[in-house]
């Protein structure tokens, strides 16, 4: 199982959002590459990376430290937020990125974002499903988690799989950044249903133990943000987890 840091980034700043409220932003540095340069010493190799004012304008402002992290450090770098046509997939992929991670735009724009599979091809595209829990039922959540799509989680990876999705980040929206434990049961589901799919489970990650919980389930990698931002996982937690993974 893959350990996959996460920082977001505002204003060039490392911050992190409190279940995505953009009024409750938490400041960890004005430095992102040195808190990479942090976790590339944890021995994993790649960083999940949310452009949190591209998210929220649609105009990517933080090109120049997304090229230094690339560039200044050995991890493999994936980005997501605001990314809406395909020349900015092919920008950012220019300039480093190893993956995008399209969010809404998976929604609103299926035709659209299906041909970017083509174009990039799968090993280059992360579908960033966010979820909220209905009678049980993930439905996938759109514009910064303010509006309910109506489809489930399932159906949309369905309609997906005819395009070749090899990546798919999921997020049950009631835990991220809280601190509260990752939905387990939704996880143990997907891998259920695609054990092929190179599933990244995140939000509620709390310390090491739920990422060996999320090991146990077969989960292929875990998404932590504040919990290793926070130091609640140590580098000898890390270094011994994958030791023994």
């Amino acid at each position: 199982m893959r350990i996959i840091p996460a920082i977001d980034l505002q204003g060039g700043k490392c911050v992190r959002l409190y279940k995505g409220d953009f009024e409750r932003v938490t400041e960890y540095s004005d430095e992102p590459v040195q808190i990479a340069h942090a976790f590339s010493e944890l021995q994993v190799r790649e960083l999940h990376v949310v452009d949190l004012d591209g998210a929220r304008t649609g105009s990517q402002q933080n090109q120049r430290v997304a090229r230094q992290l690339c560039e200044e450090t050995a991890l493999s770098v994936q980005l997501g937020g605001g990314i809406r046509d395909s020349d900015t997939v092919r920008r950012w992929l220019a300039s480093g990125i190893s993956r995008c991670v399209i969010g809404s735009k998976a929604i609103t724009s299926r035709e659209q974002v299906s041909g970017w599979f083509d174009e990039f091809g799968p090993e280059r595209i992360v579908l960033a499903l966010d979820v909220a829990m209905d009678n049980a039922i993930p439905i996938v959540a759109t514009h910064g988690w303010t509006r309910s799509s109506g489809t489930s989680l399932w159906d949309c990876i369905d309609e997906y799989a005819k395009v070749g999705v090899r990546h798919v980040l999921c997020t049950d929206i009631s835990r991220d950044g809280a601190m509260a434990g990752p939905n387990l049961e939704l996880y143990a589901e997907f891998v259920s249903r695609y054990p092929a799919l190179e599933l990244q489970a995140s939000g509620g990650v709390r310390d090491i133990r739920d990422i060996e919980a999320l090991s146990d389930l077969g989960v292929p990698a875990a998404i932590s943000g504040k919990a290793m931002l926070d130091g609640k996982i140590s580098a000898a937690e890390v270094a011994t987890f994958l030791q023994s993974a």
